[in-house]
Parts: C-alpha cells; sequence; structure tokens
C-alpha cells in the first residue's frame, strides 16, 4: 500500500500547474493532501479524470483558508472528518480513515504565525492533538501523515540557529509537541531509515529557496511502533514542482 502525503498551497491553483501528471507519478492508493483550500464539490471536480480515487474532502468554516483531502483507491470502513474537539474544530485540518488494520489521520497542524502571534493556540493544539491520537492508538495502530509545522532537529532545517525560538516551526515549544509525539510511542519513519539525511519538503516562495535548498523537513510520516514489522520504503519527492512543499510516501503492507 502506497501513501502520499502532499501539501499542495491551493489545489485549484496547483491544477493549473502540474496537478495531473504529478498524480500519475505518484501512482498513490492513498493520497492525503493539505491546505487544498477547497470543498468537497471543488475537489472531486478537479480529480474527475481519476475515477479510480473516492474523495473525501473537507474545508473549515472560513473558505479559501487550510482543508484537507484524502483520496483512496483501496476501501475504508469508516473516515472522521473534523473531529469536534477544542480546539481542533471547525479548519477542516484532520480526516482520520478507518483501515480495518489500522487508522491513517491525514493532518494540516497550524502554523504558529508571523511573529509567533499563535504559538499559544498551536501549544494547546498540540496537546490536545496528542491526546486525540492516544486515543486512537488504544484501540488499534495509527499512520499519521501530513504537514506538522515543526522541523524536529537541527538536520532539518537549513538554518538552524538563526530560526531557533524565532520563526513558526522551530521554536521549543513546538519542538517539545514533537518530542511528546515520539514519547507516546510514535516512530518518525524518514528518520527512521535515514538518520543522517539533510533532506527537506518545504522551501519559502521567497529568496530563490527552493533553487538554493535552503529548506525545512516539516512534513512526516510517523507510525506507532507495531507497525514497524510492516514498513516498507519512504521517499521524498523533492523533484516534483507545483507546491511550496513537495510530496512524500510511505509504502507499508496492508491485510
Amino acid at each position: 500500500m502506497k501513501i502520499v502525503s502532499w501539501n499542495v498551497n491551493g489545489l485549484r491553483a496547483l491544477a493549473g500547474k502540474n496537478l495531473y501528471e504529478a498524480i500519475d507519478q505518484l501512482d498513490a492508493d492513498v493520497l492525503c493532501l493539505q491546505e487544498t483550500k477547497a470543498d468537497e464539490a471543488t475537489v472531486r471536480e478537479l480529480f474527475q479524470e481519476f475515477p479510480q480515487y473516492t474523495v473525501y474532502a473537507q474545508i473549515g468554516e472560513k473558505k479559501g483558508y487550510s482543508g484537507t483531502a484524502l483520496l483512496t483507491r483501496i476501501p475504508l470502513n469508516h473516515i472522521n472528518m473534523d473531529p469536534q474537539l477544542e480546539p481542533l474544530g471547525g479548519e477542516g485540518r484532520i480526516q482520520c480513515a478507518d483501515f480495518g488494520s489500522f487508522y491513517l489521520v491525514n493532518v494540516y497542524v497550524p502554523n504558529s504565525g508571523q511573529g509567533l502571534k499563535r504559538l499559544d493556540f498551536r501549544q494547546n493544539w498540540d496537546t490536545v492533538f496528542l491526546g486525540y491520537l492516544t486515543q486512537l492508538k488504544a484501540s488499534k495502530p495509527v499512520v499519521l501523515c501530513g504537514d506538522l509545522n515543526v522541523a524536529h532537529r537541527p538536520i532539518d532545517l537549513k538554518n538552524d540557529s538563526s530560526n531557533y525560538n524565532k520563526t513558526a516551526g522551530y521554536t521549543q515549544v513546538e519542538i517539545d509537541g514533537f518530542d511528546r509525539l515520539l514519547a507516546s510511542g510514535f516512530l518518525d519513519v524518514y528518520r527512521q531509515q535515514h538518520p543522517d539525511a539533510e533532506t527537506y519538503t518545504y522551501w519559502s516562495y521567497r529568496f530563490n529557496a527552493r533553487a538554493r535548498n535552503i529548506g525545512w523537513r516539516i512534513d512526516y510520516f510517523l507510525i506507532t511502533e507495531s507497525l514497524l514489522p510492516r514498513l516498507g520504503t519512504t521517499k521524498v519527492f523533492s523533484e516534483i514542482l507545483g507546491s511550496d512543499h513537495c510530496p512524500i510516501a510511505l509504502q507499508i503492507n496492508y491485510d
């Protein structure tokens, strides 16, 4: 089973670039998208030439903002859209799909904002989200994927010292939140397989950052430890353009 995660930074904008060529290249069994800025009707319209996928999409109360979508060609048992847990609900940031032997959670974690103005909100969000994941993994294993909006270690961004505790995505508060995820029994799959790789998944549109490879690794697959024997390969598709993020993929044995 090949799962692909991609922050598309506006699905309509990407459709005018290379969305369809990228979907063909990625050949995902399950495609998890973040920051779609599009409701289910729009996502269905944009993917109508891919009838093999069943589409589940949502957007928050604020139209044209946030939004997640999950497309699957593998039947699922159930999907929970936007769990109503304060402060997790209302922004269309979470989908939880039940694939029988595990849950797949597609998430777009909120950014702490310019000047870290949303850092307190983010800290509370991380705490509640961990509680939600803990409840899920009490009943079955969990695969978590998406834009987690945090670089975990200095190796995960180009300029760590100049960004530490100054820039959203690399504060100790956010790092501590990621540490608590790992301490609760989740594994960072890419780092598990590539402990020393300086690989990025996000590049600012400013300062020619992508061409200069001044990036951040803020998109992840995390799995509960019980899934480790079923884990296949992981990949970062840094060559696929169209968004300020690139797609990432996970192969996992599915039954």
